[in-house]
């Protein structure tokens, strides 16, 4: 899915990550707008790219899943979208915790989605599950 919806990271740093989808073909609906799956994607690798960013820096292995998601859909996509995620720190800290306990643990990330002109046009959150292997 990622391949197909040519999802390209903008910006990785301790605190943001930042993704963007362009709305073509593959990623437009019947109403000219991004697909909610395309969206999902977005959300994806925003919300979870901290957790294998964080492993790397700390040279630990992980595993990793989406617990769960939670969307809210405020204005159609009829535009490139850039997927943004500020929890870098939250995700750290998950990290961290995880290689202490040697447990899985569950953090929620928070994406939002902009359009080109810069308008919200979806929320997410979404729950990582993070065990340090």
């Amino acid at each position: 899915m990622l391949s197909y919806t040519g999802v390209k990271l903008i910006e990785l740093n301790d605190n943001e990550a930042k993704v963007s989808i362009k709305l073509k073909r593959r990623t437009k609906n019947h109403l000219n707008s991004m697909y909610f799956g395309a969206l999902a994607v977005g959300a994806d690798v925003a919300g979870g790219i901290h957790a294998f960013y964080y492993a790397e820096k700390m040279n630990k292995k992980i595993s990793f899943a989406f617990k769960g998601m939670n969307a809210q859909f405020l204005k159609r996509a009829e535009t490139d979208c850039v997927f943004v995620s500020n929890d870098g720190k939250k995700v750290e800290d998950a990290v961290l915790l995880s290689i202490k306990t040697q447990e899985r643990v569950n953090e929620t990330t928070k994406v939002v989605a902009y359009n080109l002109a810069n308008e919200v046009v979806a929320e997410f959150e979404m729950i990582i599950s993070i065990k340090c292997i």
